[in-house]
């Protein structure tokens, strides 16, 4: 395993049944940092995380986790790591410094020492105030934060987060993303996995977009930008037929539409030249462009580009599947 890396895995396959879910993922995380694993539903993303945390047997490839094998050396793998899943563990009839109390003493630690693990988790967390009621008056960001608050009751130093804002409200979500931020600053080493772009792009230093099963893209979120192109120009059509004609007229250049908002839009370098001669092109006669916008490339033009298909809608509910996501 290479010094540095705290997450190492090279050509993971996994089956179920007849389905192939993994086929050759390779992965690298470094120590301290935040990767985010992008994919759409049935990319396999949360496989590759219960095969990391030693939940799910590998059928081929190796994988390494805080130096130790995850099939071989699975015990000591689960000693170092903390998982937190799509579905809260902790239980709502318990008060939040009850389940805290619980885990610890579950972890191993004394009343004591478990009475004091509590009480610092809440503070760090903002629950201090809530630590006291039971888990069902919580709302959906505070139970999040005590969730991911339990995971690290045993302080491990690499911690699975497997879509953790998946339907939370965006105030809730944003307050999640500054404890994500808090725990990387801190040292410890955050495995992401999201449908959110937006989230991706905020906190993780690596992305990597998995596809059919296999990692189609890796790098920084601008590295990843950059791919697709450094700048993005969004046209707005007259009508519907103007909006055909653009349509055809750009062909594979397109990486965004909408017909219901009759918007197109296509990579450019961002210059007034380039700009320029975009606009005269789909519209010589300026019958055709209503309005216009040029700006950064977004991972959502990644996830387009590379799949073939747009990302789900940040406001979505996470669709289930029976295998393979």
């Amino acid at each position: 395993m290479t010094h540095d890396l705290a997450i190492e895995a090279e050509g993971l396959v996994k089956s179920y049944g007849k389905v192939q879910v993994l086929q050759g993922v390779d992965i690298g995380v470094r120590k301290g940092s935040v990767f985010a694993l992008l994919g759409p539903n049935g990319s396999g993303k949360t496989t590759t995380v219960r095969i990391l945390s030693t939940l799910t047997s590998l059928d081929g490839g190796l994988a390494k986790v805080a130096g130790f094998d995850v099939t071989r050396e699975a015990r000591k793998v689960r000693q170092r790591i903390s998982l937190t899943g799509q579905q809260a563990a902790i239980d709502k009839n318990q008060t939040g410094e009850e389940n805290l109390f619980m885990m610890a003493r579950l972890c191993g630690l004394s009343r004591t020492q478990a009475h004091e693990r509590a009480t610092y988790l809440l503070e760090r967390f903002d629950l201090t105030e809530a630590g006291g009621r039971r888990l069902g008056t919580y709302s959906g960001g505070m139970a999040r934060r005590l969730d991911l608050a339990a995971s690290l009751v045993g302080a491990p130093s690499i911690v699975f987060l497997d879509e953790p804002t998946t339907g939370l409200d965006p105030r809730s979500r944003q307050a999640l993303w500054g404890v994500i931020a808090d725990l990387a600053a801190k040292g410890l080493t955050v495995f992401l996995t999201t449908q959110y772009l937006e989230e991706a792009d905020r906190l993780a230093d690596r992305v990597a977009l998995l596809d059919g099963g296999r990692v189609v893209a890796e790098g920084t979120p601008d590295e990843l930008k950059q791919r697709v192109a450094g700048q993005r120009l969004d046209i707005e059509l007259a009508d519907r037929q103007a909006f055909e004609d653009v349509l055809a007229l750009l062909g594979s250049r397109v990486v965004e539409k909408d017909p219901n908002l009759l918007t197109v839009g296509v990579p450019t370098d961002g210059s007034a030249g380039e700009v320029r001669a975009l606009l005269d092109e789909v519209d010589l006669d300026r019958s055709r462009v209503a309005k216009f916008n040029v700006h950064s490339a977004t991972l959502d033009d990644v996830f387009l580009a590379l799949t073939g298909r747009t990302a789900p809608s940040a406001e979505a509910e996470r669709v289930k599947e029976t295998v393979g996501e």
